[in-house]
C-alpha cells in the first residue's frame, strides 16, 4: 500500500496534499499516462495550467486513475491573455470543460503582471466570485512577490490560499516564504528539484542541485536519490512541492519520501546552498508581450 502525503491546511480550512505531480512541459501525448501513473503511485494532487496545453489529457488521466473525484486535489491556472473580470470567468469555464470536471480545488493566477496590475486585480475579483459561488474550493497566485501580495491585499478582501513560486535549494526564497507565512499563505514550489536550471537558459551543470556533493552524499547516507533528498527538504520546510515527470518509475520514486526525514542540521546545510539567483523568468518583467501565446476554447 502506498504511503499518503501529509496534508497542509489552507487558510480557508481546505486540506491539500504536501506533494503533487506538476505537469509543466508534459507533452499532451504523455500526460494521460503520467497522471494515471501518479494516481496509482499515491499522488492525490495534480497541478496543470491553461498555458500547459494539456488540460484535456489531465482530465482523461484523472478518469483512468480510477479513484473518487473528492479524493483528488486538482489545480489549474489562468493565463495572462485572459486577465480581466469577464475573460477570467470565461477562461475558468473553458478549463473546467477541458478537464471534464464540475469544480476545481484550486485556481491560480499564473503571473502578477505588474505592468497591468489592474487587469490582474480584475482577475482576482473574478476568482473571488468563483470561490463564493462554490465552483472552486480555494484561490491563489503564482510568482507573486511580497510587494505584489501587498498590492493585492490593499484592493481585495480575500488573501490567497497559496503562492506558487520557483523554489529549490539554489534559490530557496526564504524571505518570500516567511512573508507568505505571515499572511497565512502556503508556499508551493515549482521546479522543486531545480529542473529550471537544467532546461532554461542553458545553465551549466554546476547549477544543478541534484549533482551537488552535499545532496549526493545525503542521498548515499539515506539510500535515496538526490531528487528524493531535495523533495524531503521541501517537506521539512512545510512547502508543497510539485515535481514534474512523465516516467512512471520516476513518478513513483519522487513520491517515496515519507519513510525518512532530514535532521535540522541537514536542512540548514541545504538551505546554505542558496545562491539568490533565479533560474526562471523574473516575475517583475513578465507580461503578455513576453509570452504572447493565447488559449483557445
Amino acid at each position: 500500500m502506498n504511503a499518503m502525503a501529509p496534508q497542509l491546511t489552507l487558510n480557508n480550512g481546505v486540506h491539500m496534499p504536501a506533494l503533487g505531480l506538476g505537469l509543466y512541459q508534459s507533452p499532451p501525448e504523455q500526460t494521460v499516462d503520467a497522471v494515471a501513473a501518479a494516481i496509482a503511485s499515491g499522488y492525490h494532487l495534480i497541478d496543470t495550467a491553461a498555458a500547459y496545453y494539456n488540460e484535456r489529457e489531465v482530465g482523461e488521466g484523472i478518469k483512468r486513475g480510477g479513484i473518487a473525484r473528492e479524493q483528488l486535489f486538482i489545480t489549474t491556472k489562468l493565463w495572462m491573455s485572459d486577465y480581466g473580470y469577464d475573460r477570467t470567468l470565461h477562461a475558468f469555464d473553458v478549463s473546467l470543460r477541458k478537464l471534464g470536471l464540475d469544480y476545481l480545488d484550486l485556481y491560480l493566477l499564473h503571473w502578477p503582471v505588474p505592468t497591468d496590475f489592474q487587469a490582474t486585480l480584475a482577475s482576482w475579483k473574478a476568482a473571488e466570485k468563483l470561490l463564493a459561488d462554490g465552483r472552486v474550493r480555494a484561490i491563489g497566485v503564482c510568482n507573486f512577490s511580497e510587494r505584489d501580495l501587498d498590492a493585492l491585499a490593499s484592493e481585495s478582501s480575500i488573501t490567497p490560499a497559496l503562492n506558487q513560486v520557483e523554489l529549490h535549494p539554489f534559490f530557496n526564497q526564504q524571505a518570500l516564504r516567511m512573508a507568505d507565512t505571515r499572511r497565512g499563505i502556503i508556499t508551493q514550489a515549482w521546479s522543486p528539484i531545480g529542473g529550471i536550471n537544467r532546461y532554461f537558459n542553458d545553465k551549466p551543470a554546476s547549477q544543478d542541485p541534484l549533482t551537488h556533493p552535499l545532496i549526493t552524499n545525503l542521498a548515499a547516507k539515506y539510500g535515496k536519490t538526490a531528487a528524493q533528498i531535495v523533495l524531503r527538504w521541501h517537506i521539512e520546510h512545510g512547502v508543497c512541492a510539485i515535481p514534474k515527470s512523465v516516467r512512471p518509475e520516476r513518478i513513483a520514486e519522487n513520491f517515496a519520501i515519507f519513510d525518512f526525514s532530514l535532521s535540522t542540521d541537514e536542512v540548514a546545510a541545504i538551505d546554505a546552498l542558496d545562491t539568490g539567483i533565479r533560474g526562471g523568468p523574473d516575475p517583475d518583467l513578465v507580461n503578455p508581450r513576453m509570452f504572447s501565446n493565447t488559449i483557445e476554447d
